[in-house]
C-alpha cells in the first residue's frame, strides 16, 4: 500500500521543553518568556494556564476527510501503511468507533491523542479505553481547552487528567499533584506534564471584542525518564501490551 498524507501535513509537531526537562536529539527548549508565563507569572488576567498529565504512548490522530474518519500516524500518514502493528490496531479501533469521531469532527479537522495499547516507556493498567485525546486541530490551529472538552464529550472521549487551570503553575507543584503514578493507571512513574497557555485576546485593535486562542504549549519530562524501554525495537522481545478497561 502506497503511503501518503491525506492532510499533506504532519498530524502533530513537537512541543517545546521547559527548563530541566529531559530532551531528545530532535527536541527544543521553550523561550524564557514562555517559561515565566507558564510556571511563574502570567502576563495579565487574560492569560489562562492549563496543565495536564503527559501520557506515554504513540502519538496518533483521526482526521475527517470527505466525511470519513481516517486513522493517521504522527507524521500524517495513514495508520494502515505503518510498519508497526500498534498502528494497524489503531485503524481497526477507529473504524469500530467511527460514529463517535463523526460526532466530534468537522470536515478537515483532526483529533490528536495518545494511543496507549502498547507500552513504550511506561506500562499502564488503564481504567479506560486506550485512546486519550489532547488536541482538536485544523491546520496548525488548536481548539481552546473548554471548547475542546465540550466537543470531545459529543463522542465520549477521554482527555489527559486536568491538574490545574488558572494562573501559572510551577513544575514542582505540577509534579506534586501528579505523584509518582498519575491518574491513568501508570505502573511506572509518569513522564511529566503539559502546559497549555491560552490568551483571551482582542480580535483587532479597533474592537473591544475578545476571543480565546491557544498561545503556546510547553512540557516537562522527568530527567530520569527513558524512552521506549519496553519497545521490541529496543528489547528484541515481544511487545508489552497495556491492559485496559475492556479487558478487566
Amino acid at each position: 500500500m502506497v503511503s501518503y498524507k491525506p492532510l499533506k501535513i504532519k498530524s502533530y509537531g513537537h512541543i517545546a521543553h521547559l527548563p530541566g526537562s529531559r530532551m531528545g536529539p530532535a527536541d527544543h527548549k521553550c523561550h524564557e518568556g514562555q517559561k515565566r508565563i507558564a510556571t511563574e507569572k502570567a502576563r495579565d488576567r487574560h492569560d489562562k494556564i492549563i496543565v495536564q498529565e503527559k501520557l506515554d504512548g504513540s502519538n496518533v490522530a483521526v482526521a475527517l476527510v470527505e466525511g470519513k474518519p481516517l486513522a493517521l500516524t504522527r507524521a500524517g500518514y495513514l495508520a494502515n501503511t505503518s510498519p508497526f502493528k500498534q498502528h494497524h490496531l489503531f485503524e481497526t479501533w477507529v473504524i469500530k468507533n467511527q460514529s463517535r469521531f463523526k460526532a466530534v469532527l468537522k470536515e478537515g479537522e483532526r483529533l490528536c491523542g495518545e494511543w496507549l495499547i502498547q507500552a513504550h516507556g511506561t506500562r499502564y493498567n488503564l481504567p479506560h479505553e486506550p485512546l486519550v485525546v489532547f488536541d482538536l486541530m485544523i491546520g496548525s490551529t488548536r481548539t481552546p481547552y473548554n471548547e475542546f472538552i465540550n466537543r470531545i464529550s459529543l463522542g465520549e472521549f477521554i482527555s489527559p487528567k486536568l491538574l490545574h487551570q488558572g494562573t501559572s503553575l510551577s513544575i514542582e507543584d505540577a509534579m506534586k499533584i501528579l505523584n509518582p503514578f498519575g491518574f491513568h493507571g501508570a505502573l511506572d512513574p509518569v513522564e511529566g506534564a503539559v502546559w497549555r497557555v491560552e490568551r483571551n485576546e482582542l480580535i483587532n485593535s479597533s474592537s473591544t471584542e475578545r476571543r480565546v486562542t491557544v498561545d503556546f504549549l510547553a512540557k516537562y519530562v522527568r530527567p530520569d525518564k527513558e524512552d521506549g524501554i519496553y519497545l521490541p525495537e529496543r528489547t528484541n522481545l515481544d511487545p508489552v501490551a497495556n491492559t485496559w478497561l475492556e479487558n478487566n
